[in-house]
């Protein structure tokens, strides 16, 4: 669906990764949120492919790569576990440094990456999250309301996985409509793949595993990291949407909440969406990263 773009798949030393590649110029990696696969860049990574070579995967667990077990802990999901895949995915496509942008879990992944591989990543542009450690250290009604599926993708296996699966289609319809403008603005055909991925049921066991070991072995690492005051150091772009969780419930603000966890932040600021910024405000978004990452 992205045409131009070639798709290949990487073997990591923990999983198999769906890739796709396209453009020339300095190498952008592109990583999507939950439920998603690298489909989510469908109206944003074509244009930033005339100044970039864009890479865009879809994150073990999710899409068409590889689903490799959780273990007890859930670490073969941990924010660690996907980060080290996208690292030797560039270095398998020839990159040792690069640009890095991240949505929702990629967002984590991307947060993750900075800090154990702070020498790999040399901007990075973190979209719509607020770091789980705040998060988890701050829960507040609003964001339970809004948040809902944290709580219950985190429950013991296998309850959320058959709950999903009863009507996987009903489920992913009911959790992206979060507005007024319901589905409208997903690409048809990316919403489809979207919905034939989270009709596998591995790839349901599999982001409840990513959700699990966000609430242990991730806010593990996060907790260490914060108390020895590990920040992400390379210049960093937070965009958020206006009208979505983060934009709405976050308290004190984004950009503020952000300056505990990076020391470099260049630019902080919203967009007219709500929280799928790719597919509501695909312009605005892609301009924003064009000014960043050529900055």
């Amino acid at each position: 669906m992205l045409e131009g773009f070639r798709r290949t798949e990487i073997k990591t030393s923990g999983a198999r990764i769906v890739t796709v590649t396209g453009g020339s110029g300095p190498p952008l990696l592109l990583m999507h949120g939950n439920p998603f696969t690298h489909l989510s860049w469908l109206k944003v990574a074509p244009p930033l492919a005339r100044e970039f070579t864009v890479v865009a995967t879809d994150l073990r667990g999710y899409g068409d790569s590889e689903k490799p077990p959780g273990r007890d802990d859930h670490s073969g999901y941990s924010f660690r576990a996907m980060a080290q895949d996208q690292v030797e995915v560039m270095a398998a496509l020839g990159y040792g440094k690069f640009y890095a942008a991240g949505h929702d879990r990629g967002a984590r992944v991307l947060h993750r990456m900075c800090l154990d591989h702070p020498a790999k990543v040399t901007r990075a542009a973190i979209l719509d999250i607020i770091p789980q450690h705040h998060i988890l250290n701050n829960m507040t009604k609003e964001w339970g309301r809004f948040s809902w599926h944290w709580l219950f993708n985190i429950q013991p296996e296998p309850l959320p996985e058959k709950m999903m699966g009863a009507d996987p289609d009903w489920f992913i319809e009911k959790k992206l409509a979060k507005t007024k403008q319901g589905l409208s603005f997903f690409d048809k055909d990316a919403l489809a793949e979207y919905k034939r991925c989270f009709r596998n049921p591995e790839t349901i066991h599999a982001i409840c595993e990513d959700y699990r070991a966000c609430f242990g072995v991730d806010l593990d690492m996060d907790t260490k990291d914060f108390e020895a005051g590990r920040k992400i150091e390379c210049p960093v772009l937070l965009l958020w949407g206006a009208t979505g969780g983060v934009g709405r419930n976050s308290k004190p603000s984004p950009g503020e909440i952000w300056q505990r966890y990076a020391s470099n932040i260049v630019d902080a600021k919203a967009m007219p969406s709500g929280h799928y910024l790719s597919e509501e405000a695909p312009a605005e978004t892609t301009a924003a990263l064009r000014e960043f990452f050529t900055g």
